[in-house]
């Protein structure tokens, strides 16, 4: 097989392993910030091994070390949203409001990097709104606060995806990952005990173990190899239409594992359906407009 073929083979394989996160979410009993707690704990131990700690660390300008820190911070708490969404709601729901941060990454971007609004990106976002109203007025009502939650998760999600791009070329991908899983863990034990009175409560129990390992070797540590080793031979375009199909393959695997179809109405699909093909309809438009640029 061509490396190229390899390449879009392990994204796909990522992207899977992505959409396993919410589903394990559902499975793991104990509370969304536990979890997290466990997963960026298990996760930056094993990145250790990829980064060669002492040597790389060194090389890092001790500011820069604590911007990653930081934004490890805001990785925590969107990963606390997230879960919490899946626990109020349910996994499918907690995926559809990540399709969101298109609309919310229109407006961070241009700011942080002190850049005109893109107009297209704009009419994308705001084309999502549309679909996000169908989608609500086809959940149930105790349903909503978990959707109210997952978009918080989606807001947190454009922000610190939008900050690693500010500061992506200072250092390589694998120290970034571990000084922001390390960043989050500290910051989740700092909170923990305010949160949580009785330890047992952070304690998985034996099945939760296993579901906790999946997610942190698997779904976080090699999705990420993963999609890093691809990045060398795909471009960055299809990459992100690969990526794209995180929601589609999470809500597949939720109504297979956790049987959500029960829960939610065929309307509620269909907003959904609608969603991601805006979603997808903007990497295409944004090559098609720049390469007009080009050309004129």
């Amino acid at each position: 097989m061509s490396n190229r073929l390899i390449a879009y083979i392990q994204l796909h394989i990522a992207v899977i392993l992505y959409g396993w996160t919410a589903v394990l979410g559902g499975l793991i009993s104990i509370s969304a910030i536990s979890l997290v707690w466990w997963r960026v704990m298990i996760t930056s131990f094993s990145l250790i091994f990829f980064i060669g700690l002492g040597r790389r660390l060194l090389a890092i300008d001790k500011k820069k070390i604590l911007i990653y820190m930081g934004i490890g911070v805001i990785v925590g708490m969107h990963w606390i949203c997230f879960y919490s969404s899946v626990k109020m709601a349910n996994a499918s729901i907690a995926l559809i409001t990540m399709a969101t941060t298109s609309l919310f990454t229109a407006i961070i971007e241009p700011l942080l990097f002190r850049r005109r609004f893109n107009s297209l990106e704009i009419i994308i976002g705001l084309m999502i709104i549309p679909c996000m109203i169908l989608i609500v007025r086809n959940i149930d009502i105790s349903l909503i606060e978990g959707f109210m939650v997952g978009l918080l998760s989606a807001f947190l999600a454009s922000l610190f995806a939008s900050l690693n791009k500010k500061y992506v070329e200072d250092a390589t991908p694998y120290v970034i990952s571990f000084l922001e899983m390390f960043g989050a863990f500290l910051f989740i034990s700092i909170c923990l005990p305010f949160v949580i009175n009785d330890i047992q409560a952070i304690m998985p129990t034996s099945t939760d173990w296993i579901y906790l390992i999946i997610l942190a070797l698997l779904c976080t540590t090699l999705a990420f190899v993963l999609s890093m080793m691809a990045l060398k031979h795909v471009s960055a375009f299809d990459s992100n239409l690969v990526i794209n199909l995180e929601p589609i393959y999470g809500i597949g695997l939720a109504v297979i594992v956790l049987k959500e179809h029960e829960q939610l109405r065929p309307l509620f699909y269909m907003g959904g359906i609608l969603l991601m093909l805006i979603v997808f309809s903007h990497p295409i438009l944004a090559k098609k407009l720049n390469a007009r640029k080009v050309i004129s």
